[in-house]
């Protein structure tokens, strides 16, 4: 009888695949501090949403960008599956531009040809409940749920005239997250809080790829998107921002 032998490779894949008895041990507090430039593919307007103000492009009056942008996390396991996570995540730009048309915003005119001063700012503080449903030596996976502030402005300031928005609520959001050691010192992770339906929808996900130096330290980099808003009477604004983020967190 010939002996058989299984390509190489094919050994390597059954590893990556095969599910590992031995849990991966969760750190006690995990602080990660991110930070990059922000692009706006999409931000539309109109305050009050009414018919009779004016619908407009923030993207296309101030640009894409990039804007600089930063978020703080705090992870607390406070048992082997169970943790909680709080994200400071602020971010605002202001910029110049002239109209081509007269705008009416926030029940003031603003006059064509004239620069208008435009503020937009869009803060999320978060709290979120993971429960890691899932952990293997490469592996691990979390679902919980989060609980979003938002604390959003829109204003247009012109020479005797100025108007604004702000918007401050708490969204409910559906937390999902998941790790993959695709090497000894490396990881690719996805975080993802999001909820959508009814009047408006929120989704904040990014994917990064980790590099172990050493330590408790690691260092991340890759893409984020957030991207969401609301249609209600008071207001309609839906915004899309892209993300080139690093980041580097201390596990202990």
């Amino acid at each position: 009888m010939s002996d058989w032998k299984a390509p190489a490779w094919a050994g390597a894949l059954a590893l990556l695949l095969s599910p590992l008895s031995a849990a991966a041990q969760s750190p006690r507090v995990v602080v990660e501090l991110e930070g990059g430039p922000v692009w706006q593919s999409r931000n539309d307007v109109e305050i009050p949403n009414d018919g009779r103000s004016t619908r407009f492009s923030l993207r296309d009056f101030v640009g894409n960008g990039p804007w600089p942008a930063g978020r703080l996390y705090v992870t607390w396991n406070v048992a082997e599956r169970h943790g909680v996570r709080l994200l400071a995540a602020p971010f605002s730009l202001t910029e110049t531009f002239i109209p081509l048309r007269p705008l009416r915003f926030a029940h003031q005119g603003y006059l064509a040809g004239e620069p208008v001063r435009a503020t937009y700012t869009f803060n999320s503080y978060r709290l979120s409940y993971r429960y890691r449903w899932h952990a293997a030596e490469r592996t691990a996976a979390w679902v919980g749920v989060t609980a979003k502030v938002r604390d959003a402005t829109v204003a247009l300031v012109q020479e005797g005239t100025d108007s604004r928005e702000d918007d401050v609520g708490v969204i409910p959001l559906l937390h999902v997250a998941g790790e993959w050691r695709v090497a000894p010192r490396w990881r690719l992770a996805l975080d993802a809080d999001g909820l959508a339906g009814g009047p408006g929808r929120a989704i904040d996900a990014a994917l990064k790829l980790g590099f172990d130096p050493g330590g408790p330290w690691t260092i991340h980099a890759g893409y984020r998107t957030l991207e969401g808003g609301a249609d209600v009477p008071e207001i309609y604004n839906f915004a899309w921002l892209h993300y080139a983020v690093a980041s580097v967190s201390w596990r202990r």
